[in-house]
């Protein structure tokens, strides 16, 4: 493969600005930005979440077969990607950040280059990067970068002639990602990441959708855990969050396993959701949120430049005030003067699931706001260059509906049982996923995987066998039993973060003592026994084992359907991606 060019465009390149600089960039030149009481900076995007419907993987062989993914013919993005080269010629100048995605022996320069609109993106990025100088020995600075991946960054490029009027290019054949049109900080973020997703698997390994810590055990030795799980099932909150004296967080997004749980890192920080952020119960998120050097996205900022990040619902007034914002931002024009008017209330637009009408998002703030915070910010840190073999996986489940019955905490019997829970990826939908409500399911919670999804599973179950005495586990980080209305009504539970903790604590302290449930063949918490005594006076006897729940509210018929239901999609899931039949019946029997 051909070296990538760092610098590709013949124009003046605006190379690895300060912090400060790109700040101050961002301010004069980012539309919709705030800067906060404290002078961190906050952008307001039309794109609420990343557009995987608007990225395309460059087909070059004319064959879809090998990518999940949307494809789109070469001559198309050829045109697409020469309009951009126009673009960025016109605007005359782009930012230039070098860095690293990882550190030591696995570590893969990258260059990501922005026009000068995009410079909030820009320093969102040199956060999460590692600079040249953590990777490179000195006598290679002085050397011309040679990056491993490209992204080249217009945000507003806007293409009237394709959906969305934006897209996001995959090149891999070159390793490069072109993003059009889009503004989500996201697009920046996981461009690279989910080219990293390939390249690791070509080269033996496999990347997670995970969050990972270090783990002191009562014996004194160090292991890794790994917390996989889709957007807003709470694993940067899992990462984070301490248990007792014990964990040292490593990473919160994106790790790659390798053979004999070897683990090597992505990030040099976090990209955090800030909906419903308390210090009370996140601390570290929390302050690194405040903090004045902080990178915010869709944050909402009250009149004294200070954040709300339990907003919903706005008034007409917060409407008015923030009406140049909004209408930039993709608002109905004529709905925004009737809702300022009073012609238009609230309840008139929001359903009972919380989901406005369409044409009137502007009128409920969006939970998928985020953060950005440097590993530098985050106390307890562990060191990112001695990082212990990894010897705890797990993955989070938020269930949520009057069907959720999963386990507050479950562990699997065998490396095949994993295999499956992990390959079926299984939550309910949350903000990051817009409107849509519901469970879905995504492979090892990956939807950046662009190769076909089966072969994440042939490649977890490699390196599984060259892993020893790896604990495999599953948490339930929602509800059992209904949703937060449900609660309310005193109908359902809610796994709250302080039961997360004390299940986590107990797993890995191994104090738990565990019983097989009838139904799944993984094993539950024996509520009964009395080694679980004082973990069931932290966490609710009915969230460790669901089907008490069902029984005392008398809705067993309720949760024996859940029981042949998920069997049955499940099975279906699995064979829909050519999953080994062992692995099928350690997940479905």
């Amino acid at each position: 493969m051909a070296a990538i060019d760092p610098r590709p465009f013949d124009v003046e390149y605006l190379d690895n600005p300060s912090q400060s600089e790109l700040r101050e960039l961002a301010l004069e030149h980012t539309p919709c930005v705030q800067q906060s009481a404290v002078g961190s900076v906050n952008k307001v995007s039309r794109n609420k979440a990343r557009m995987a419907k608007f990225t395309y993987i460059i087909d070059d062989r004319g064959d879809a077969a090998p990518w999940s993914a949307n494809v789109i013919e070469p001559a198309k993005a050829k045109e697409l990607i020469e309009r951009q080269k126009a673009y960025i010629a016109d605007k005359g100048q782009l930012i230039a950040i070098d860095g690293y995605v990882g550190l030591g022996e696995r570590a893969f320069g990258a260059t990501w280059l922005y026009t000068v609109e995009g410079a909030n993106i820009a320093g969102m990025q040199q956060v999460l990067a590692f600079p040249r100088s953590d990777v490179e020995p000195k006598d290679a600075l002085e050397q011309p970068f040679k990056p491993t991946f490209r992204l080249v960054y217009t945000p507003n490029l806007f293409l009237d002639d394709m959906p969305g009027r934006q897209a996001i290019l995959v090149d891999l054949e070159n390793w490069t990602t072109y993003v059009m049109g889009a503004d989500y900080f996201g697009e920046s973020k996981k461009g690279v990441l989910r080219m990293l997703n390939l390249y690791v698997h070509q080269n033996g390994g496999l990347v997670l959708h995970a969050g990972a810590k270090a783990v002191t055990k009562n014996d004194g030795h160090r292991v890794t855990m790994t917390v996989m799980g889709l957007s807003g099932t709470g694993k940067t909150t899992t990462t984070f969050s301490k248990q007792g004296e014990i964990t040292e967080p490593i990473q919160d997004d994106m790790v790659a396993l390798w053979p004999k749980g070897q683990l090597s890192i992505t990030e040099d920080g976090c990209f955090a959701k800030i909906d419903g952020l308390r210090p009370e119960t996140e601390p570290v998120i929390h302050a690194g949120s405040t903090n004045g050097d902080a990178w915010l996205e869709n944050a909402f900022m009250d009149t004294d430049g200070t954040f709300d990040f339990e907003k919903s619902v706005l008034s007409p007034g917060e409407v008015e005030r923030l009406k140049d914002i909004l209408l930039a931002t993709g608002a109905h024009a004529g709905n925004v003067e009737k809702f300022i008017a009073g012609e238009v209330k609230a309840d008139d637009v929001i359903d009972d699931q919380g989901v406005p009408q369409d044409g009137w998002d502007f009128v409920k703030w969006t939970q998928n706001g985020r953060s950005i915070i440097p590993m530098s910010a985050i106390p307890g840190a562990a060191d990112l260059h001695d990082i212990p073999e990894v010897k705890s996986m797990g993955i989070l489940n938020r269930d949520e509906g009057a069907d959720a019955a999963t386990p507050g905490i479950l562990r699997f019997t065998s490396p095949e049982q994993a295999a499956g829970f992990f390959m079926l990826g299984e939550t309910s939908k949350t903000s990051a996923a817009g409107k849509e409500r519901g469970k879905t399911r995504s492979p090892f919670t990956q939807p950046f995987f662009p190769g076909k999804h089966g072969l994440q599973a042939e490649r977890f179950a490699e390196l599984a066998a060259t892993m020893d005495g790896v604990t495999m586990w599953l948490m339930n980080t929602g509800y059992v039993g209904g949703d937060s209305r449900d609660v309310k009504d005193g109908k359902a539970l809610k796994v709250k973060i302080p039961h997360s903790s004390a299940m986590l604590e107990a797993l890995l302290a191994e104090h738990i003592q565990w019983k097989i449930d009838p139904d799944f063949g993984y094993e539950i918490v024996d509520v009964d026994a009395p080694a679980n005594a004082d973990l069931v006076e932290k966490v609710p006897a009915e969230i460790l084992e669901p089907r008490r729940f069902f029984e005392r509210t008398g809705r067993m018929d309720e949760y024996r359907a859940w029981v042949d239901q998920m069997k049955s999609e499940r099975r279906a899931f699995l064979e829909q991606y050519a999953v080994s039949e062992p692995i099928i019946q350690a997940t479905c029997a």
